[in-house]
């Protein structure tokens, strides 16, 4: 293409500098036949390449023939490779970004589930030899309970009962029901 405009502007100073406007036609006309002439060798070995047109080539022509077709499928199956490579790497990268999330978000897990531990031991306490729960008041008073029971606290006036009861729910004006 480069070539037939340099001509065009080859052409074109020096018809310019004759000022002959039949030179100019005939130019266009040569150039025309010439590019038709291209456009047809053209189609010609693209069919050629399909497969199709075959019968007037001699051994040689076809053996050229595929020669250029082995180069030009070596070409493509080098660019597919290339391309598939560079889409393993990139798979492996983010499979690699991946797995780091994936190993920080277990951490985050473990750490929730030990704070979660940790909190359940403080409400819940821990269990003792006859497997009831042991827990502590804020004012240092131990309930032993069963996990599964649930404690109904409640006011009432303290009634007269045994000492070591009513002390202790004298003390927290609250009885366990």
């Amino acid at each position: 293409m480069k070539s037939i405009i340099e001509r065009y502007n080859k052409s074109k100073g020096d018809h310019h500098q004759q000022g002959n406007p039949t030179s100019e036609v005939k130019f266009w006309q040569r150039e025309a036949a010439a590019l038709r002439q291209q456009l047809q060798s053209l189609q010609e070995n693209h069919r050629q390449m399909m497969g199709e047109g075959l019968s007037g080539l001699t051994v040689k022509d076809l053996q050229n023939l595929e020669n250029q077709l082995e180069m030009s499928l070596r070409g493509v199956r080098m660019k597919k490779d290339q391309i598939l490579m560079d889409e393993i790497q990139e798979l492996n990268r983010k499979g690699s970004l991946i797995h780091q999330e994936n190993v920080e978000l277990y951490k985050k897990v473990n750490l929730i589930r030990q704070e979660n531990m940790e909190l359940y031991k403080k409400v819940y306490g821990t269990r003792d030899v006859n497997g009831t729960n042991r827990n502590l008041l804020t004012d240092g008073l131990e309930i032993g309970e069963d996990s599964h029971v649930p404690v109904h606290l409640q006011l009432s006036q303290p009634q007269q009962q045994n000492y070591e009861s009513t002390a202790r729910a004298t003390n927290l004006g609250l009885q366990l029901h």
